[in-house]
């Protein structure tokens, strides 16, 4: 249980960076874009002893998982942009609650696990909750006041497309993951190989994002800031950690994703909820702890059998 407490520890300390940055001005998206080198030398430092990294072009699994890179990096800005927007918990559970795209596309495409003949009714439940939570955790009203003949009155005020921000972050990491999990299932020959795929990804998401920097400053709209650089640090080696130790909790439960992942999920949820509560004062309508409830719920139904096995 260490690793995956550490995991769920470093996931929501990713959040809790990307809340504090425009405390510190400092500069989200370069933060992220810098991010992925300390990722990487992060990564390298902890390769196997007398492992190397390279790059098989001639793999396709290589080609994937550049592209992935770049998925990752998009998904990041979208995360950050939707935490600061929307608060922590809007977007850890859209973050956490994406699982259902990969299940759905491992039991009705990928044909995984025995299909979709694994699941019952229950599960299926758990997989309509998990969409209701997305929607009622990312709905917020804001009101505006106005003066009328001496009275102050409120009225709804849209909130535009930041509200969508969530669900394009819950369609974003869905997609993500069910492309690492197709990768898992056709091309990745052998689990040794966890870290150098993992270093292929970070590699593709530090050109995506060196190369989008670069034209901003072409354009004139950024220059590089030092503070950044430092936010890149706090960034970047929880986010490749929290990844890492997930890897290893799923090696200390022999690979038994069906019971990592829902815990994994409803550990980030609770705690990121927690955090943002205590420390940043975030207030949830009865709409989000609804939304909140059912999140847990949803995750419990879609795995209940493993979880049964305790």
């Amino acid at each position: 249980m260490l690793f995956l407490s550490l995991s769920i520890l470093l996931s929501v300390l990713l959040l809790l960076n990307f809340r504090l940055f425009p405390r510190y001005d400092i500069n989200t998206f370069q933060a992220i874009v810098f991010n992925y080198p300390v990722c990487f030398i992060t990564g390298f430092l902890l390769l196997p002893a007398g492992q190397s990294f390279s790059i098989d072009f001639s793999q396709t699994w290589t080609w994937l998982a550049l592209g992935l890179g770049v998925g990752f990096i998009l998904t990041f800005l979208l995360s950050g942009a939707s935490t600061q927007r929307m608060g922590i918990t809007a977007t850890s559970l859209a973050n956490n609650l994406s699982l259902v795209i990969p299940v759905c596309f491992s039991l009705f495409v990928f044909q995984a696990g025995g299909g979709a003949a694994g699941f019952d009714l229950l599960n299926y439940l758990g997989l309509v909750l998990a969409l209701v939570a997305v929607g009622l955790s990312t709905y917020k009203k804001e009101t505006t006041v106005e003066q009328t003949a001496g009275e102050a009155s409120s009225t709804p005020k849209r909130q535009g497309l930041s509200t969508l921000l969530p669900v394009a972050v819950f369609l974003f990491y869905g997609a993500t993951n069910t492309m690492i999990n197709y990768m898992n299932l056709r091309y990745i020959p052998s689990a040794d190989k966890t870290v150098q795929v993992t270093l292929t990804m970070v590699v593709g998401a530090v050109a995506a994002g060196l190369l989008m920097l670069l034209l901003r400053i072409i354009q004139g709209k950024e220059q590089i800031q030092l503070r950044s650089l430092v936010g890149a640090v706090t960034l970047g080696v929880p986010n490749f950690l929290s990844f890492y130790t997930l890897l290893l909790a799923l090696s200390a439960f022999g690979s038994n994703g069906a019971f990592v992942y829902p815990l994994y999920n409803i550990g980030v949820i609770l705690l990121a909820a927690l955090v943002a509560a205590l420390f940043f004062r975030e207030h949830l309508s009865t709409a989000n702890k609804i939304g909140l409830a059912l999140a847990v719920v949803s995750i419990g139904l879609i795995s209940w059998q493993e979880l049964a096995k305790i």
